[in-house]
């Protein structure tokens, strides 16, 4: 049985591995989309990937594990999106702007891993029965944010507020316009980034 946290000095994992690892997550966003977090269990993961549940216990150590997997696989590709629309943009209207507008398009397509994480950031559990992913698990977030929000203060471009406060109140709207919009499919999830994207260019303007 193979863990996420190797020892330093570990080999790196072959393209096999990795691609193996990627189609488990894969079919665990799937089954968990469809089926629930306490319906997820490894056996019906392996069966969905076709392959025995004694592969995904040489990958991972276990549900926790690969539940953190989908999580951090999930939220490494909307970064790399969102970095890349990013880039090269100088001021904070046009960064604060873009990181949601952004998200949302990369997640407009990728419903089912947003109805999973859902289920995981709800049914999660650390040993003391405490939420996996509860509200301190948005700390390196909610940095980020605050970055873009201190530039827009000292350029001029924003007015003086409190960027915790802001970055915090970014964050979870954004999460409640993705909730929306899985619990109800035909919400415009474009109109509604822009609209965000509004609210908070206004709220933030010097």
């Amino acid at each position: 049985m193979r863990s996420e946290n190797e020892p330093e000095g570990q080999k790196a994992r072959s393209f096999i591995e990795e691609a193996r690892r990627a189609q488990i997550v894969a079919s665990a966003i799937e089954v968990i989309a469809e089926a629930g977090f306490a319906h997820a269990s490894l056996a019906r993961i392996a069966q969905h990937a076709a392959i025995s549940k004694g592969v995904i216990s040489y990958h991972f150590a276990g549900k926790e594990e690969l539940m953190e997997e989908v999580v951090n696989r999930t939220y490494g590709a909307i970064a790399e999106h969102v970095v890349a629309k990013m880039e090269g943009l100088t001021t904070a209207t046009g960064l604060l702007r873009t990181h949601i507008l952004a998200v949302a398009e990369h997640m407009r397509g990728h419903r089912t891993q947003l109805r999973a994480l859902g289920e995981i950031f709800y049914n999660l559990r650390t040993a003391d029965g405490q939420p996996r992913y509860g509200i301190n698990a948005n700390e390196d977030l909610y940095r980020a944010q605050e970055e873009i929000y201190r530039l827009g203060q000292r350029n001029g471009e924003f007015r003086d507020f409190d960027t915790r406060v802001m970055a915090i109140t970014h964050s979870s709207a954004v999460d409640n316009m993705f909730a929306y919009w899985v619990a109800n499919p035909d919400h415009d999830l474009d109109a509604h980034a822009r609209e965000l994207a509004d609210l908070f260019e206004r709220a933030c303007r010097a």
